[in-house]
């Protein structure tokens, strides 16, 4: 009897064989050992996991304070294709925690649809052993509403605390710069309304607490006194609990950049022994003055000067145009201040007279003959004040030079804008009507002390840093060319377009959408 050997690897191929079925389906073979009738890509055409989940969603949103609304009754803040919006959208999402979420991601929809698209990838048994993944889309609907909040913000007598803001001088320099910010630094964010005054403007808030942080962000920015008041609205006997509404009075001291200033005797000794006769040079949470004649600098707080108060001598809106014609540096150098001997003639007296002037200034780097300067002409003035006249006049200057005048184009389109709190709070622009309680004169002169605080804002890149500057959709091309134009100087201050940000970026879901 003949004896014939199996091939080990016939054998392993009989052992590793099994039961094939076909699909009910489709008819494609596939694996019968795990019990199934029907083939994967079959399974996931015909079974769908995600039955019970809507495809369509409502989303609440405030368009006045710009917040989202989470049930039961919380309103929170979130930014377009943030993820605290997407978080907020799946919660809206009935059904979600039947199939285990792999992956969500917006899809861009119109800006003024009021819908946001959501894209959704989950995974889910389909079958016994078997799990399928499917993605889908939800719509969800923004839908325009007020908050509580808002809705007792347009009531009358609903404000807790108050912060009126002052400053007694001529003009809305001040206003404009912390307007900004303000803005930077979202500081209105807990104001329920603003009201523009004659003097200044009024926050008025809900809670005291917000009033209070308000007054420490003023404290930190701009040199202020305040005083606090309180009026009581209602009191409970039985409990002896009581309601009252509080009142913040805040007076921004009077005293402007590049005003001309005279320091009583008493307090330059303790300023490090400065000239009496100073430049405002800078102001923030403190005063900054500059003697033009050596450059020494010296700070004075809040506090130290209400306790000496002082008048300006003289505001921006007096200064007068000189024409340097000489310009002699005298070598002391302090910082970006060079010290030099400029001699100077008022541009009016050109071709009238040949009255110059000598000038000991700070202006040393930026000024070259023939240049156009800024300047308070002392000589020619007669100044209403008691701290001037006690000064020695042989040691008073004739002429205090302040900033160098850049030859502008008047009709400038720049490349960059800035935020206004009027477009995040409406009430203002609501409650003055510029057509018939302000008349022309007023009106032209807000509009000069923005161009001049613009202009402020393209020669200091230090104040610049401070504030947020936004791209324009205007370019200088889109201007038409215009005869009367002037030139603008070659080396007139520009603000480069790294500086500026894209207001895209920051652009809410109200910027976007709009008023429905």
């Amino acid at each position: 009897m003949s004896y014939t050997p199996i091939d080990p690897n016939v054998f392993n191929q009989q052992q590793q064989q099994v039961a094939t079925v076909l699909c009910c389906n489709c008819g494609v073979p596939m694996d019968g050992s795990a019990g199934l009738v029907m083939c994967y890509d079959c399974i996931k055409m015909t079974v769908d996991i995600t039955q019970g989940i809507p495809r369509e969603a409502n989303i609440s949103f405030c368009r006045n304070c710009e917040r989202f609304l989470q049930p039961p009754g919380q309103w929170v803040r979130a930014q377009l294709e943030s993820r605290e919006l997407l978080a907020l959208c799946l919660r809206r999402l009935k059904g979600l925690t039947k199939v285990r979420l792999v992956d969500a991601s917006f899809i861009w929809t119109e800006p003024h649809s009021r819908r946001i698209k959501v894209k959704l990838t989950v995974q889910g048994e389909a079958m016994a052993n078997t799990i399928i993944q499917q993605t889908f889309e939800v719509d969800y609907i923004v839908v325009a509403m007020q908050c509580p909040d808002c809705a007792r913000s347009y009531t009358t007598n609903t404000w807790r605390a108050t912060v009126q803001i002052r400053q007694k001088v001529p003009h809305k320099r001040t206003f404009l710069y912390l307007e900004q910010l303000i803005l930077k630094h979202n500081a209105h964010v807990d104001t329920i309304s603003i009201q523009e005054s004659k003097d200044g403007l009024d926050f008025f808030y809900g809670q005291r607490n917000h009033a209070t942080k308000m007054l420490d962000f003023l404290n930190s920015v701009v040199p202020i006194k305040f005083k606090r008041s309180e009026e009581l609205i209602s009191q409970d006997i039985h409990t002896g609990s009581s309601t009252y509404k509080f009142s913040y009075s805040v007076e921004i001291v009077p005293i402007c950049r590049d005003d001309l200033v005279v320091l009583p005797k008493k307090l330059a000794k303790t300023l490090g022994n400065i000239s009496q006769f100073v430049l405002c040079s800078k102001v923030t949470n403190t005063l900054q003055f500059l003697d033009p004649k050596t450059s020494q600098t010296a700070e004075l707080s809040a506090q130290v000067y209400y306790r000496f108060p002082f008048d300006s001598l003289a505001d921006t809106s007096q200064l007068v145009e000189f024409i340097a014609l000489d310009v002699d540096p005298t070598g002391e150098v302090k910082g970006k201040k060079v010290l030099a001997d400029i001699t100077v003639a008022r541009a009016s007296d050109l071709g009238v007279n040949d009255q110059i002037y000598y000038v000991r200034s700070h202006l040393g780097a930026i000024i070259h003959p023939g240049d156009s300067v800024m300047g308070y002409f002392v000589a020619n003035s007669n100044y209403n004040n008691s701290l001037y006249d006690s000064l020695n006049i042989d040691y008073v200057p004739d002429v205090v030079l302040v900033k160098k005048l850049y030859v502008r184009k008047t009709k400038k389109n720049r490349n960059w804008k800035l935020k206004r709190m009027a477009k995040e709070h409406k009430e203002i622009d609501a409650s003055v009507d510029y057509t018939s309680k302000q008349n022309n004169q007023e009106m032209e002169r807000a509009e000069k002390d923005y161009e001049l605080f613009l202009q402020e804002l393209e020669e200091d890149q230090e104040m610049r840093q401070t504030i947020n500057l936004y791209k324009s959709q205007n370019t200088q091309s889109a201007v038409p060319h215009d005869d009367t134009e002037v030139d603008e100087d070659e080396d007139a201050p520009q603000i480069d377009i790294d500086e500026l940000l894209d207001e895209l970026d920051e652009m809410t879901l109200e910027d976007k959408a709009g008023n429905v």
